[in-house]
């Protein structure tokens, strides 16, 4: 299954795949066998750290080579959907209710934090803004119960 992905998202898991492979691998097999020349592994904490973190690093390089491999890229500069929300649109959200302004990229699921605004195309917010245009209202069901937005503005940014 092919699984979207910006152009610009792919770039920065590409550079997270090379760190861990040119620099966080070979520190923590260093870890490793400065451990190991400790002795005893039984009870060495500083040897099954290391370990379980080389795990963490070869479960991510795994899944950062699979999801690459498997990636769509798509060009959002490219994109020329007007008006309508698709993959990779920037939204600006009003909140009918307290007027708060919000703005929203629509990615792809490995590229996704909400710090930096970028929201999942899986997510409810994303799923319920494909397909609608600005001047649409959405309502989402939040925690808090149920919230409406207006989308005020859609572009398409590289």
């Amino acid at each position: 299954m092919r699984i979207p992905l910006t152009t610009k998202g792919a770039e920065k898991l590409r550079a997270e795949l090379d760190r861990l492979k040119s620099v966080e691998r070979p520190r923590v097999i260093e870890a490793i066998a400065e451990a190991r020349a400790h002795g005893d592994l039984k009870e060495n904490a500083e040897y099954h750290a290391a370990r379980e973190q080389q795990g963490f690093i070869e479960g991510r390089i795994m899944e950062l080579e699979g999801a690459l491999g498997n990636a769509q890229l798509i060009d959002v500069a490219t994109l020329s959907a007007g008006s309508k929300v698709v993959f990779g649109a920037c939204v600006e959200l009003i909140d009918v209710e307290s007027d708060d302004r919000r703005v929203y990229q629509i990615v792809g699921d490995l590229e996704a934090d909400i710090k930096l605004n970028l929201i999942s195309i899986s997510s409810p917010i994303a799923r319920a803004l494909i397909g609608k245009h600005e001047g649409d209202t959405i309502t989402i069901n939040a925690p808090a119960g149920q919230r409406e937005f207006e989308i005020a503005v859609v572009r398409y940014e590289g």
